[in-house]
């Protein structure tokens, strides 16, 4: 089929003849689609539990204490991450007030700039191999369904959009590497251009730099190994590194970058930094399991299909056709149609690098999903534009979505059963039960099974990631987002209320302490130290130790869910009841507590 015979070619000829109208269109486009994705109610619900407002008040502490080199959390060091994060949430602090919407800007504004680069670099270079791209307009048109397709697919996966929402370090690591390693390959295909090359590894160096300064070594060994990956198969290692990119000049930047802010935080901390950020949160996450975080080595195969469902059905199509075991087609094409190869080494070095660390969250491989919505964003403008394959793998993928997505449907009506593991919001499922909330969300996974079946009954299978994009934002809308707000309601407004009410009773001298699992949103909330009181057994001990001090109170306000209160042995009934929500309790307890009082057996 002649691509200029489509009625969307036909659009993208009538904007490449109005350039200055098509980048406006683009540029409202994107808008759009960021707005929508990454800022709407970004600030609608409160701080979650228990990583974002570890973040999020390290980075109020560094704007209170003017201490920008060694962060803080409730009185001790926070070496988990370097300071990027703490750095532009602080800020944020200082622009716009302390906030949510403050706290996740920075994960909005990584993934922004990630997928507006994701849709240039798409626009330039979105065809799989300059043989198929011979006619000047059939190229065009398919860098342009390139381009949308592979953006919309960046922006709109589960794995994104939950971490471009969220005030922790893993959106910005994964735009500052993402945007980098675009950066690169923009440089890598301007040969022709020394000034413009070197301005696109400049800006690769600096990204790099900033992804080290967003979670440390990661942030240069990912590149790197991506980088050397990709030139060693298309032969050109030396020539890029040693000639091209001006590796010692590079080095030398990366290093004024980075390097002083390293030194300054072991100077100030000596041992007990490298030990812990290089030593527990680098080395020993790679080489052992850290926080019980262990799983089987297929966990990134399960977390992949999820977080990039749909489109995650068709990367092993979207992989295949790249036919990589033909190194000598590759090495002979211009370098401006080896995308895809890139792409391909991009997720598959971060794959198989989590994959053989020991230690393993979801959050690991998010680095990977602008790699995969290139891959598949590839596959679908060619699908799109030229004479849809109806191969047996494309066909199989396309079964496999339908039947997922009626899976996923009907599973939806029987979610609540598995919500009523968070002691923090017992009454989840009945709450979300007498929504129906589910219910749409079921009717629209179903209306996408619909749709997809019509389209292969028509033969027109080649518009399912249109039915993709549409389906999965509605569910968003109609589900997702006033989910959220219930979970926000049930879990995290009452301690936002009770650490108001902490606030308002607080004596002078007075200490909150919170018994069991510990919220660290207590202390964004309150502004206050919290004194975390982890085992109800040794609660009575604690305390009885605290009121022998010279210094101590005369009480302090203990908030806990009430099994766990229950557990500690206190004279609850004797103590002054402040508040009370469905899953907490804050009482005022008199101190120094009677010498013969003791925990139960």
């Amino acid at each position: 089929m002649d691509s200029r015979s489509t009625p969307l070619s036909l659009v993208f000829q009538s904007w490449d003849k109005r350039p200055g109208l098509c980048w406006a269109l683009s540029a409202l486009g994107l808008t759009l689609l960021c707005g929508g994705a990454f800022f709407w109610h970004l600030g609608s619900v409160g701080l979650i539990d228990e990583t974002e407002p570890l973040f999020a008040e390290a980075a109020r502490q560094m704007t209170i204490t003017g201490d920008w080199i060694t962060p803080y959390f409730n009185g001790d060091t926070r070496f988990d991450k370097p300071p990027l994060i703490y750095w532009l949430m602080a800020i944020a602090y200082q622009t716009l007030g302390v906030n949510e919407w403050a706290v996740r800007l920075p994960s909005a504004l990584s993934a922004t700039a990630l997928t507006v680069m994701g849709f240039y670099v798409l626009r330039r270079f979105g065809f799989p191999s300059p043989a198929q791209a011979h006619d000047p307009q059939s190229a065009s048109d398919q860098r342009w369904a390139a381009a949308w397709i592979g953006a919309a697919l960046m922006a709109l996966n589960a794995h994104t959009l939950i971490w471009a929402r969220t005030g922790v370090s893993d959106m910005l690591l994964s735009g500052c590497m993402g945007t980098a390693l675009l950066s690169f390959f923009c440089g890598y295909t301007e040969r022709d251009r020394p000034r413009v090359q070197q301005g696109w590894y400049f800006a690769f160096y600096t990204l790099t730099a900033l992804a080290v300064l967003a979670k440390g070594p990661v942030g240069l060994v990912i590149p790197g190994l991506t980088i050397i990956c990709f030139l060693a198969y298309t032969g050109n290692l030396w020539t890029v590194l040693w000639k091209e990119m001006r590796l010692a000049l590079g080095i030398l930047w990366f290093v004024i970058l980075t390097l002083p802010w390293y030194v300054l935080v072991i100077l100030e901390n000596g041992a007990a930094y490298t030990d812990s950020f290089f030593g527990y949160h680098n080395f020993e996450r790679f080489t052992q399991v850290v926080n019980n975080h262990g799983a089987p080595w297929y966990f990134y195969f399960i977390v992949v299909l999820a977080g990039f469902f749909p489109g995650s059905v068709y990367l092993p199509v979207a992989i295949a056709r790249l036919r990589v075991w033909r190194r000598s087609h590759w090495v002979e094409q211009p370098r401006s149609g080896q995308l895809s190869l890139f792409a391909l080494t991009w997720f598959g070095v971060i794959f198989g690098f989590f994959t053989v660390a020991v230690t393993k969250l979801p959050s690991y491989v998010l680095p990977l999903m602008p790699a995969a919505a290139i891959l598949v964003g590839l596959f679908w403008s060619d699908q799109l534009l030229r004479s849809p394959s109806q191969g047996w793998a494309i066909r199989l993928s396309h079964g496999v979505t339908v039947v997922l997505s009626v899976a996923l449907g009907i599973a939806l009506l029987y979610s609540p059963a598995v919500m009523d593991n968070d002691p923090a919001m017992p009454t989840l499922p009945e709450v979300i039960q007498q929504t129906s909330l589910l219910q749409a969300g079921t009717v629209v996974w179903l209306l996408m099974a619909i749709a997809m079946v019509t389209l292969l009954l028509k033969s027109q299978g080649r518009w399912f990631w249109a039915v993709h994009i549409v389906g999965f934002s509605a569910f968003l809308m109609v589900t997702v987002m006033p989910m959220g707000f219930i979970v926000d309601e049930l879990r995290q407004a009452p301690l936002r209320h009770l650490s108001q009410v902490a606030v308002d009773q607080q004596r002078p001298n007075e200490l909150i302490a919170m018994v069991g699992f510990g919220k660290p949103s207590l202390v964004f909330y309150t502004q206050r130290p919290i004194l975390y009181l982890s085992d109800p057994g040794m609660v009575i001990q604690r305390l009885q130790r605290l009121g022998d001090r010279s210094d101590a109170p005369d009480s302090l306000l203990l908030l806990g869910y009430p099994g766990r209160l229950r557990r500690t042995g206190l004279p609850l009934d004797q103590a002054e009841k402040l508040e009370e929500t469905e899953a907490f309790q804050l009482f005022r307890v008199t101190l120094p507590l009677p010498d013969d009082l003791s925990p139960p057996e």
